[in-house]
């Protein structure tokens, strides 16, 4: 069934590390007002989006490394944006570091959910493809250690009944895997939303670069974060991107407007 949806890309400037959630959900609050007034329907936020992209430092302290994730969702520093979410009628999707527990065992991941129109949380998903690596490298530029803070997801790719359609989610590195958009497309997505981190200059494969670019015109409903972290160039500013161009014609849903 053919039909309209505009989803608008929150891109995020740079997080600094030490900026609060509360820093953070104010400007997610700021583009979610914006979409609201460009008619969006939903809204895709980065990958990690609550904090800085902490995988790019090496921590030893478990602690440390705790403060970076959500044991609750929505948290009160989060509940702001859930309670914007029902207040203006648009639905949203983020990603964040979630610390649970599961069968008695401390679960970490790196996760990103639904929350439809009404401020509910529909679909939750672990990110399975982590990139990186487990130890400190302290030659490189900078570090990538997902695998060192995070498990790799034992979810499926599966979509969730939002919009009057199913919607599907992935994360970053996911994109890059055919198996993620045939299990999606086995089981019946419309359109996969995909928030992401990624650099677009990696110093140990620069002959990889030209490959970023591509790898984000995979993603139908996509959002990333833009500025300068930790040394890597992403973008420019934070703003929102609504793209009334692009329509997904295989499944006739619109990827912009």
């Amino acid at each position: 069934m053919s039909r309209t949806i505009v989803v608008g890309a929150a891109q995020l400037g740079p997080i600094a590390r030490a900026d609060s959630r509360e820093v953070v959900i104010a400007r997610m609050i700021a583009l979610l007002e914006k979409a609201a007034r460009r008619g969006c329907d939903l809204v895709v936020y980065p990958e990690l989006a609550l904090t800085t992209f902490f995988p790019r430092w090496f921590m030893e302290d478990q602690a440390e490394v705790d403060a970076f994730f959500e044991t609750e969702m929505p948290g009160p520093a989060t509940a702001p944006l859930f309670a914007k979410v029902k207040e203006l009628g648009v639905a949203i999707s983020f990603g964040y570091a979630e610390k649970t527990v599961i069968d008695g065992r401390v679960r970490r991941f790196n996760t990103s959910i639904i929350v439809d129109k009404t401020g509910a949380i529909v679909h939750r998903y672990h990110k399975v493809h982590l990139p990186g690596h487990t130890e400190n490298e302290p030659w490189r530029a900078f570090q990538h250690l997902e695998k060192r803070y995070f498990e790799p997801g034992d979810t499926f790719f599966t979509p969730a009944d939002c919009l009057d359609g199913k919607i599907g989610m992935a994360i970053c590195n996911d994109r890059r895997w055919p198996e993620t958009y045939r299990e999606h497309a086995l089981r019946g997505t419309e359109m996969v939303l995909i928030g992401y981190n990624t650099p677009y200059h990696y110093p140990l494969a620069p002959e990889h670069d030209h490959l970023q670019c591509f790898h984000n015109h995979l993603a139908v409903g996509g959002g990333r974060r833009q500025g300068r972290q930790r040394g890597e160039l992403r973008a420019d500013r934070p703003e929102l991107h609504h793209r009334p161009d692009r329509r997904d014609r295989r499944h006739g849903v619109d990827a912009g407007r």
